[in-house]
């Protein structure tokens, strides 16, 4: 398993958007993203300027990523 260094949780929905996932609403300080494809669950990343590492890497699960694919997005442009 890859590492998850420290990101942003408007970063973490830049990258989860390359894939599919649009932001729906914010509920609170949750943003919500929903993915139009058929098997992919709704995420709900916190808009915090660190992201748990646990927390994202069960969001990056729940999207049908490893770390390692999350990291290569990331630094895609």
């Amino acid at each position: 398993m890859g590492i998850l260094s420290n990101i942003s949780g408007k970063a973490a929905v830049k990258v989860f958007k390359k894939i599919g996932y649009y932001l729906e609403h914010q509920q609170g300080s949750h943003m919500i993203l929903y993915n139009d494809q058929p098997g992919y669950p709704p995420l709900s990343i916190p808009n915090h300027k660190e992201l748990a590492p646990g927390l994202l890497a069960a969001q990056i699960r729940r999207a049908k990523l490893t770390v390692e694919q999350f990291n290569r997005l990331r630094k895609k442009r």
